[in-house]
């Protein structure tokens, strides 16, 4: 039996099916039934939705109290504030729970609901708190201060921003610390507070930033843009859209920038600034989005509808609730989503898959609201955390639930939460139409390169359209492919099979004006690959395996110059009064 290689890919290339969704002639068209809502309960939550390692639930009620329950909505505990709070909580490694209050105030719970401190603040606190590596967090005030507070509620320091802060901040690998605020300015301050640089948008920023794997920055504005800053703060690249971007991005697994608009679409970017697909909700979206290990983004709109889409963009299903979505979908290693609905009801479906595995796939990047970049080591953790987690859910799904029958009708099915003697009763939820849901294509076979090609001529023509981004060279799937005998038989959703004889092996694929491409530094991974690196008397890559060698002629020194520091960078670029 042979063994097979998958390739992601931009599914720009194709509207074609996931993998196991394959048309043949004369079959069903397969579709994808939209899940049903196992339950919703009345637990009047209002901020967004943190999950534990364990499946509990943590969040702040209309009733000015922060909530635990467990992962069937069964409380566990309650704690009283002086005032309801929009923020969400943040559940440490160690199972503290630190949520922001409207009433000014930080506080921090032990894991059994127990009080371990509060702090007193200038002003309502809207934004998420962001957990430092030394346990310590990040704290913004709708009165325009940021504060550093120890594990311990000691505040470290303060910076005064001159303008509220409804951005919640998002701490990058080297301590900095990215938010957006009403002055119309993304800030970046040091670890100890100092301003480093701050960028001004066209209007106010209320998106909160993503980081993606090299430090780039991406939040929306009211000013109608997507933007995308390098770690200096300057301007990458802007994408626009018809209605102000209050919603926060995410970074998929496969570095996409993903992000709703009040205009009612959901933008997809490439990390290079190409936008790749855009999907049509038809209704404002604040939410921010999340990316399912499948690769399907989930994100609710201000119509009451919770969105599936698939990885070009295309509409898998939806579930029509007829109230408003403010807030994102929590998704726990476990493989349940939970979504809250106006007035408070939370909405849980079971059984389905964890967070996609990339560098910010939800708001504020883990299901426990750390809203920072891990270190490799928490990175490694969560990792497989999640996928013991998520094994006996993964096990029983197929792939994106394809069916051969047509979608039927998801509504909410209300019911009364047990075992605890705050239980509420439910109210109905309200009639839903049938999902709207669309059948993917048929996947697309690939032609082979043309037969009069040889192994050398396909690696000059990739080499000669090599493209460069984030660092890495990349070269055309197809020529590449060619030249190194890969037999790639099929397309799917950012994805393309290889026949090799090994075991599978996964590889990042882009796309760059609809072309898939693959970045040459993986093709050397591919099992009895080995490389050489040419210097003379052309530079470029040699590439041998299964008796096959070619040779790929790249311009390297022109691809990846190397480009020297500045002497005095604070005095040729300084950085703090960068616009």
């Amino acid at each position: 039996m042979r063994n097979i290689l998958t390739f992601p890919l931009s599914l720009l290339l194709l509207s074609g099916g996931y993998a196991g969704a394959q048309a043949t002639p004369g079959a069903a068209t397969p579709t994808f039934v939209a899940p049903k809502v196992d339950w919703l309960k009345e637990l009047r939550v209002l901020s967004g939705v943190s999950v534990a390692d364990n499946g509990d639930l943590v969040f702040m009620g209309s009733d000015n109290r922060i909530h635990r329950t467990d992962s069937r909505g069964v409380e566990l505990w309650n704690f009283a504030t002086s005032d309801m709070g929009r923020s969400s909580p943040v559940i440490t490694p160690q199972g503290m729970v630190i949520a922001g209050s409207y009433d000014d105030h930080v506080y921090a719970l032990d894991a059994a609901g127990k009080q371990l401190w509060k702090v007193k603040l200038d002003g309502d606190i809207f934004a998420t708190p962001a957990l430092r590596a030394d346990g310590s967090v990040i704290v913004a005030t709708a009165a325009g201060t940021v504060y550093a507070l120890s594990a311990q509620g000691q505040t470290l320091w303060s910076y005064k921003v001159g303008a509220g802060v409804f951005s919640s901040p998002a701490v990058a690998a080297d301590g900095t610390i990215y938010f957006g605020a009403q002055n119309n300015r993304m800030h970046a301050l040091t670890p100890d507070g100092q301003l480093k640089w701050s960028f001004a948008a066209g209007s106010l920023v209320f998106s909160s930033p993503a980081i993606d794997r090299s430090g780039n920055i991406y939040f929306g504005s009211s000013d109608r843009k997507i933007y995308a800053l390098d770690p200096a703060g300057n301007l990458r690249w802007t994408a626009k859209t018809s209605l102000f971007v209050n919603a926060s991005p995410i970074v998929t697994s496969d570095d996409l920038v993903v992000v709703g608009s009040y205009d009612g679409k959901v933008y997809a970017i490439n990390t290079t600034g190409e936008p790749e697909w855009t999907y049509t909700a038809g209704t404002g979206i604040a939410a921010p989005a999340a990316q399912l290990s499948d690769g399907t983004i989930v994100v609710g709109d201000l119509g009451g509808t919770l969105h599936a889409i698939g990885k070009a963009g295309q509409p898998l299903w939806t579930i029509k609730t007829g109230k408003k979505i403010d807030t994102g979908v929590a998704v726990s290693d476990q493989g349940n989503l939970y979504f809250t609905t106006e007035g408070g009801g939370l909405n849980a479906i079971l059984k389905q898959r964890p967070l996609a595995e990339g560098p910010w796939t939800t708001f504020r990047g883990v299901p426990a609201g750390w809203g920072r970049v891990l270190t490799p080591q928490e990175a490694q953790a969560r990792t497989q955390a999640r996928r013991a987690a998520a094994t006996a859910a993964l096990a029983a799904l197929p792939s994106n639930r394809p069916q051969t029958t047509p979608p039927v009708s998801s509504s909410p099915t209300p019911s009364t939460p047990t075992g605890t003697s705050s239980s509420r009763p439910v109210a109905p939820a309200p009639a839903s139409p049938a999902p709207v849901t669309q059948a993917p294509a048929p996947q697309t076979p690939v032609a082979p390169p043309a037969p009069a090609a040889t192994p050398e001529q396909l690696a000059a023509r990739a080499a000669a359209a090599a493209r460069v981004a984030d660092g890495r060279v990349f070269v055309p799937l197809r020529e590449a492919a060619g030249a190194l005998g890969l037999n790639v038989s099929s397309l799917t959703n950012r994805s393309a099979t290889v026949q090799v004889v090994a075991g599978p092996h996964d590889l990042t694929v882009r796309t760059f004006n609809r072309i898939p491409y693959v970045p040459l530094a993986a093709l050397s991974t591919l099992p009895g690959t080995t490389v050489q690196l040419l210097s003379k008397p052309a530079t470029g890559i040699r590439l041998s395996r299964a008796g096959r060698t070619v040779t790929f002629p790249l311009n390297l020194p022109k691809l990846l110059p190397f480009v020297a520091p500045a002497e005095y960078p604070s005095v040729l670029q300084p950085t703090a009064s960068r616009p």
